[in-house]
């Protein structure tokens, strides 16, 4: 990727909360990584390990302690509020509640026009024609627009959502968990939906989840996420045919049938405390292939065949590296993704 490919550039990326009760946590540390236009980057990994909190700050709804986001050759830091406020056009967020999402107040039509409505963008015409545009994308009805959001399904209340998200025609969409409070069945046509979108408009999306089958799904490329941190990041086929990471080992082979559980998924243990993580590599206590250098030094960020981790069993000279879950890109990981709509 050179630089006139990146569309999205999130650099050095770090995020702490002061405690109430004293102390700081570590949400996010030292995130980068570059994006394509038209690209999905799939940000997987365990609940509470500073997902959700990094999607806000690539859209600078939460500001990052440290780093750079970088959209279109914007760099958000550097916006005064109104041109953030103008910039915010271009980038838009699916959150993973639905219902708290959307104001229980607002008729439809008015929670879809409402974007329209801040940025200035037609008249009342012309928005409602938008409206009407929107709902037939999504795959709602035209009356639809007269109803009230606890009158739908959740399902439904998530296409409201994402027809409000593409009012405004944005380039750049980031996704927070949209389909994990869902059936599974329901999971799907939002998927299907989505990637539908993707490909009609060109979206470039930052999709975040911890269910590994919803992001093979939809990804061209995965980053695993831990402790705040990105250990590993790489093209999704190549990703799914034998991650390199222990711990995204671990996440893969708990997608894996009965009877196909490698030494990986055999990792025990909950994630450290983020206010006050490990030493040295932060995965080393629950990881089976620990050594003594991990306890003591972080490991720098290694490039093998253009993906990139961070681990010191693929450093030079430390051994070969822990075997790949025996996932080969055909293994049967979307059974329950086969629903269309």
């Amino acid at each position: 990727m050179t630089e006139t490919d990146d569309f999205l550039v999130v650099d050095g990326l770090g995020k702490e909360f002061r405690l109430k009760q004293g102390g700081m946590l570590r949400a996010v540390h030292d995130v980068s990584f570059r994006q394509r236009r038209g690209e999905t980057l799939g940000i997987v990994g365990e609940s509470g390990c500073g997902k959700s909190t990094l999607a806000r700050m690539i859209l600078h709804l939460t500001p990052p302690s440290r780093g750079e986001v970088i959209v279109g050759g914007d760099t958000l830091s550097a916006l005064t509020p109104a041109a953030l406020r103008r910039k915010r056009r271009d980038m838009q967020m699916i959150f993973q509640d639905p219902n708290a999402s959307l104001d229980p107040r607002m008729r439809v039509d008015a929670l879809i026009e409402e974007p329209l409505v801040i940025h200035g963008l037609g008249d009342r015409a012309t928005r409602a024609r938008r409206v009407a545009e929107l709902l037939d994308l999504v795959g709602l009805p035209a009356e639809a627009a007269r109803r009230f959001p606890h009158e739908f399904s959740g399902g439904q209340r998530q296409r409201i959502s994402i027809a409000r998200a593409l009012a405004v025609e944005p380039a750049l969409v980031v996704a927070d968990e949209p389909v994990s409070a869902l059936d599974v069945s329901i999971q799907a046509q939002i998927l299907n939906l989505l990637v539908d979108i993707r490909e009609r408009f060109g979206l470039t999306y930052v999709f975040i989840s911890h269910d590994l089958a919803v992001v093979r799904h939809i990804s061209d490329r995965v980053a695993v996420m831990y402790l705040g941190e990105i250990v590993e990041t790489g093209e999704a086929e190549a990703f799914f045919a034998g991650p390199l990471h222990p711990y995204a080992q671990m996440l893969l082979a708990a997608v894996l049938e009965a009877g196909e559980t490698p030494e990986a998924a055999q990792v025990a243990g909950e994630p450290p405390d983020p206010q006050s993580p490990p030493p040295g590599c932060t995965f080393h206590p629950r990881c089976p292939f620990m050594m003594e250098r991990c306890q003591r030094e972080a490991p720098p960020e290694t490039r093998i065949d253009g993906r990139r981790v961070r681990c010191w069993l693929h450093q030079e000279g430390q051994g070969a590296p822990p075997p790949a879950p025996p996932l080969g890109p055909q293994a049967p990981l979307l059974k329950r993704m086969d629903c269309k709509g």
